[in-house]
């Protein structure tokens, strides 16, 4: 038996090998087989960086850098198929607008630093009081929509929207501050 391997090298390092196996009274490889094999594995290699960075990119387009929540794009996307699916399935889904009421004076006041993290623990609180089928999305600075899919009636909605309530009611720890963003 004789094996021939060499490592799938990105720029990052290596990712993987490639291994090649000849079976009893096969042929062993030579430096020609190892050569051939390098400049396959370099060819793989760079495939599955391009797809990863396809994927990243993909990610990047779709989500708010700072919370990690879908943005408005992804956020359209995924309204235009829960409204489909509502329609075909004549169910019902609910969108939340949610507004800081008092997140400019945070920024103004403490600075970007201070409202970029209490954004990311609305963001993390926001997430908390939904299903994962459902969408928190941030669209736009202090702007949040909670996409609420497959409800079966209002009131759940309504709950929803109290629970959310409550939690962005409760303050916020950040950097020896308590801050509040609801009225």
């Amino acid at each position: 038996i004789c094996w021939l391997g060499v490592p799938l090298k990105s720029h990052n390092g290596t990712i993987g090998v490639l291994v090649v196996k000849s079976y009893p009274g096969g042929v062993c490889y030579t430096e020609k087989d190892q050569e051939l094999l390098q400049f396959v594995s370099t060819q793989i290699a760079t495939v599955i960086e391009r797809q990863q960075m396809q994927i990243r990119l993909r990610y990047m387009a779709q989500h708010d850098q700072l919370t990690v929540l879908p943005n408005r794009g992804l956020l359209h996307d995924r309204l235009k198929a829960a409204l489909s699916i509502a329609h075909r399935e004549r169910g019902r889904l609910a969108v939340l607008y949610i507004d800081l009421d008092k997140f400019k004076p945070i920024n103004d006041t403490l600075g970007h630093s201070v409202g970029d993290m209490v954004l990311q623990e609305v963001a993390q609180r926001l997430s908390q009081c939904v299903r994962e089928t459902d969408t928190v999305a941030r669209v736009g600075g202090d702007e949040f929509v909670v996409l609420l899919q497959n409800i079966s009636r209002p009131e759940q909605a309504a709950l929803i929207a109290e629970k959310i309530r409550g939690v962005l009611s409760e303050p916020f720890a950040i950097e020896d501050h308590k801050l509040s963003v609801a009225p």
